[in-house]
């Protein structure tokens, strides 16, 4: 690696870390720039064992030799440039305390196309219009903690590579395999070219109770979870195969999201068993 210090960084290494916590900023800049954040040595450690690269890395003195053994253990190249600062320089160029020690600018890996996402797989999770970076990331952990294989994002869902969409993921989010669609009519033929069973989350009159369907769930499920609040829109709905709602006590009328697709997934590995 080759080592920065403050002052001999250029503004333009510099760019890729300021204003972080300004998130209406950064949706914009890293998409259309080709970068995404890493923030910890954790997760930076998941982004390289998925083969992604680093433009540059962002850190202070004390971590520089576990950043360092890091990067060598992955062959990452000699002239990576590593910014060091202190605490104080850090802080005010991102907009927060770098108190899991580093962050790295990572050039974004192209997608693959929606049918290269679904080659092999048997469990697929959809998210429509999904706009809380935390859901978001929330979500992708419990696909790779309940082994399901693949996620697809609608075009307005939120960017699982935005910094806290990756954190909250603890990384899973470079682990995961998964895509955006260009559209969920377009979608929803791959998906039914493949052989899934399009089952969306949702409350209503037509929705069959989530324990009873399950029992007897196809080998090809794609479970569609819709945004906060409003839910799948009407369009999908139509689209849907059979809607599904989990069965609840104590007048609770829907669960968080995050919270309902853990809840589904579980029921869904369990009927693998």
């Amino acid at each position: 690696m080759k080592v920065l210090d403050w002052d001999d960084a250029s503004d333009a290494l510099l760019a890729d870390y300021r204003d972080l916590t300004d998130s209406a900023l950064r949706r914009v800049s890293e998409p259309e720039d080709g970068l995404y954040i890493a923030e910890s040595l954790t997760i930076l450690g998941r982004a390289l064992d998925a083969g992604h690269h680093p433009r540059s890395v962002l850190t202070s003195a004390k971590w520089l030799p576990q950043l360092g053994a890091l990067l060598g253990e992955h062959s990452a190249p000699e002239d990576l440039p590593v910014i060091v600062g202190s605490d104080e320089q850090l802080e005010q160029l991102t907009g927060f305390h770098l108190h899991r020690g580093t962050l790295a600018s990572m050039h974004r890996p192209e997608l693959p196309g929606v049918d290269a996402v679904l080659v092999g797989a048997s469990r697929v999770v959809v998210l429509e219009d999904i706009v809380d970076h935390t859901n978001v990331g929330a979500l992708f952990r419990s696909v790779a903690g309940m082994g399901a294989d693949a996620v697809i994002v609608s075009p307005r869902c939120a960017d699982p590579l935005y910094r806290r969409s990756v954190r909250v993921s603890m990384g899973t989010v470079l682990q995961v395999p998964w895509t955006r669609a260009e559209s969920t009519s377009d979608l929803v033929d791959s998906l039914h070219h493949n052989g899934f069973v399009v089952a969306g989350l949702a409350l209503g009159p037509s929705s069959v109770d989530f324990d009873q369907w399950v029992a007897t769930a196809p080998e090809r499920v794609a479970l569609v979870l819709g945004s906060e609040g409003p839910g799948l829109s009407p369009k999908t709905l139509a689209l849907c195969d059979v809607l599904v709602e989990i069965p609840l006590a104590h007048g609770v009328d829907s669960l968080n999201v995050a919270a309902a697709g853990a809840v589904a997934l579980h029921a869904l590995r369990a009927s693998q068993a």
